[in-house]
Formats: structure tokens, C-alpha cells, sequence
């Protein structure tokens, strides 16, 4: 990286994450819909699963060096699904959650490009997510991802 615009990392807090198998597939993907379904009573929470299934299946395609995870409170929809999910090799692992933040005199047209540039540098120093493109990542405990 030519040049690393000041950032910092505020440590908001630390979750529980279920985090797929690392050995996986898109056939695994529709298989987890069928096997989670049964376990949903309303439509609110069909379009939850779906959510999370299109997250996951662009996890994978994207083949990412992080890990794919969910704080268990955002799957507690699933009821015991949940429990479904840990037979299934799902693995219950803490997740250091940390938001990132720029200088504020970067223009704000140039923000996301920055952004992506700390975070292409930081792929080097740990492993992390960034969920659903926002200023949040997760970092994960490097004895357990590698």
C-alpha cells in the first residue's frame, strides 16, 4: 500500500458467532434452506433465512479468506434451528467486533475507495468480515480460522 491514510479501530464489543464448516459448497447452501424451513412459522421469517442464505452464497462465490459467521442473536429466528445448525458442524466462536474510522478530512466521494484500500491492507495483519458493507468489522480469533 503506497500510502495509509490515518484510520482508527474502536473495539465496540465482543459476540458469539456460529461459523460455517470450512469445508462447504453452494450445494450446501440449499441444502441448509431445506433443513432450516421446517423450522419457520411465518413469512418474516422465511425472508430472514433467505436473507442469509443470498449472504452466504455470495460468501462463497466471492471465496473470501474470512470465515462465514452470524451473531447468534441475529439467528435466533431459527428456534431450534439453531441447534440444527450446530449438528451440522457449526462451530459457536467468540468475534471481536470493531468499527472503523477515517480522518474526517477525506473527501467523502473518496471515503469508500480508502476504505477499501485500509481494509486490503489489513487482510495482511488479521482475518476479518465486513458485514453488509458498513463502517463494522469482525474480527476473528486466528487460532480457530487458520
Amino acid at each position: 500500500m503506497s500510502e495509509t491514510k490515518n484510520f482508527k479501530l474502536n473495539f465496540l464489543r465482543q459476540e458469539q458467532h456460529l461459523m460455517l464448516p470450512t469445508l462447504t459448497s453452494i450445494v450446501l447452501t440449499q441444502n441448509l434452506y431445506d433443513v432450516l424451513f421446517q423450522y419457520l412459522v411465518t413469512e418474516e421469517k422465511e425472508a430472514q433465512l433467505k436473507k442469509i442464505i443470498d449472504m452466504l452464497e455470495k460468501h462463497i462465490k466471492r471465496k473470501d479468506q474470512a470465515p462465514f459467521s452470524m451473531p447468534i442473536a441475529s439467528l435466533e429466528f431459527l428456534d431450534e434451528g439453531l441447534e440444527e445448525l450446530r449438528m451440522l458442524n457449526w462451530m459457536e466462536i467468540p468475534v471481536a467486533v470493531f468499527q472503523i474510522s477515517l480522518d474526517d478530512n477525506i473527501e467523502e466521494d473518496a471515503y469508500e475507495d480508502e476504505l477499501e484500500k485500509i481494509l486490503n491492507w489489513m487482510e495482511n495483519l488479521m482475518i476479518f468480515s465486513r458485514p453488509e458493507q458498513n463502517d463494522l468489522i469482525w474480527v476473528y480469533p486466528f487460532h480457530l480460522v487458520r
